[in-house]
């Protein structure tokens, strides 16, 4: 997936300036894409230039003028056909999988303490998901949400967030628990 059609998505919850979509980028894009303030600017220069986005300069006293963006119906027309292509399989490249797939032949404390680690991103992002939703949700439960919310979308790449990162914590919790129990069989000499 292309960077701009995250930026296209993001913007569909309404207009913004660059650093406000890096803002909003970060609380609700970032479960399933990553980017730089820098690579955003560029990406919202490009699709201006494009005429997906329109931009706007609002003037401010005793700060830099900003712009903001708001998506086009040419931009509209661009996410509708790029939700309409067909999806291309997840490749995973992670290396705590290459680590932990070599643990037998390594330093396995260093791979326990490896995937310790991404338990805890995974505890800390799972934490900020959660805050997240209850914003989202605004008091009201996940049923009545989905069925009268304007948008859902974002709701529904959230719920996919919390569920990465809670299959983070139960594979980790698995792996922790094999590699110790092969370290005690290896140190009590298989007894």
């Amino acid at each position: 997936m292309a960077l701009r059609y995250a930026v296209l998505a993001a913007l569909l919850e309404g207009e913004a300036s660059g650093y406000e979509l890096a803002k909003r980028f970060d609380a609700s894009v970032a479960n399933f894409w990553t980017a730089t303030p820098q690579q955003l600017y560029r990406e919202l220069d490009r699709l201006a230039g494009e005429g997906l986005l329109a931009a706007r300069v609002v003037e401010q006293r005793r700060r830099p003028n900003k712009r903001m963006f708001q998506v086009t119906e040419a931009g509209r027309r661009a996410l509708h056909e790029f939700t309409a292509a067909p999806v291309r399989p997840v490749a995973v490249r992670d290396d705590l999988l290459v680590k932990v797939q070599s643990a037998d032949a390594g330093d396995v404390a260093a791979v326990m303490a490896a995937v310790q680690e991404r338990m805890a991103w995974s505890r800390a992002k799972l934490a900020r998901y959660d805050r997240l939703r209850a914003r989202i949700l605004g008091g009201r439960d996940e049923e009545e949400y989905l069925r009268t919310a304007e948008r859902v979308g974002p709701y529904l790449t959230l719920m996919r967030g919390r569920a990465l990162e809670r299959e983070n914590l139960r594979w980790g919790e698995a792996v922790l628990a094999t590699l110790a129990e092969r370290a005690a069989v290896r140190d009590t000499g298989g007894r």
